[in-house]
């Protein structure tokens, strides 16, 4: 007969499926430290050498990493889906952000389709938090802070969609855009009729979310990005054009 003995599992690997569980969702984030170990045994109810166990599996796993005198974080290598060769070729080519721009209202859009159909209302929360802050950051002309809750905002949203492959690919978009690979995403935030769009756009976005009309944030993702992008072909433009100024000036005035 095909029967076994139904064993305890051991504490530890309890720990470790649960800390699995918290990265491959998103909750817990590349970078992100832990509590420490007296806190989290305490928090989750097991005794310090289990949970010593089951940090050592994580991070032979590389999925956490520890800091000489800081803590354990997660490791920040599950935050890039790119080879360091192809983020190269990225920066190196301006082509690129208009194919990154291509993709992300694909993704997007399709994420913002599952989060107004099947995002909880928790999820929606997280975004209007997010809009919020961002209200605050406009008013109080916070560029900065603006164009990083820019990022977050959308985050929320693919995390809403509760796909996790998803999630981690497109973190990794994101962690590239921050590292300023396709272009630097404060310049969107440099002309105050820019940024006034732009948060438009978001509100449109979070409407359409708390409408649950899943064709309706779809559209409204797309516009946004179809406005960043018209926005970023009128900088590559004017950068060209500048150039070519330049060089006439210098052509005027003597200067080799």
């Amino acid at each position: 007969m095909p029967f076994q003995k139904v064993q305890t599992e051991k504490l530890s690997l309890t720990v470790v499926r649960q800390i699995e569980l918290l990265i491959l969702r998103g909750i817990l984030r590349p970078g992100e430290r832990l509590p420490s170990e007296r806190e989290l045994a305490e928090r989750m109810g097991v005794s310090r050498p289990s949970l010593r166990e089951a940090i050592s599996d994580l991070q032979e796993q590389g999925l956490l990493t520890a800091k000489a005198g800081s803590g354990i974080y997660v490791a920040e290598v599950l935050g890039s889906a790119f080879s360091p060769a192809l983020i190269r070729l990225f920066g190196n080519h301006e082509e690129a952000v208009f194919d990154y721009l291509s993709f992300r209202r694909d993704m997007e859009g399709l994420a913002a389709e599952r989060a107004a159909r099947t995002g909880s209302d928790s999820d929606l929360k997280v975004v209007q938090t997010i809009l919020d802050k961002m209200e605050t950051a406009h008013a109080r002309n916070d560029t900065e802070e603006e164009a990083h809750l820019d990022a977050q905002f959308h985050m929320a949203i693919i995390e809403a969609s509760h796909n996790v492959v998803m999630l981690h690919m497109m973190r990794s978009m994101f962690d590239l855009l921050r590292q300023g690979v396709f272009y630097n995403r404060q310049i969107m935030f440099d002309q105050r009729t820019t940024r006034d769009a732009i948060l438009d756009q978001h509100r449109a976005i979070y409407t359409a979310l708390q409408d649950r009309d899943p064709g309706g944030a779809r559209r409204a993702i797309e516009k946004h990005l179809d406005f960043v992008e018209i926005c970023m072909a009128e900088k590559q433009k004017a950068r060209h054009n500048e150039e070519i100024a330049q060089q006439r000036l210098k052509h005027e005035t003597g200067e080799v």
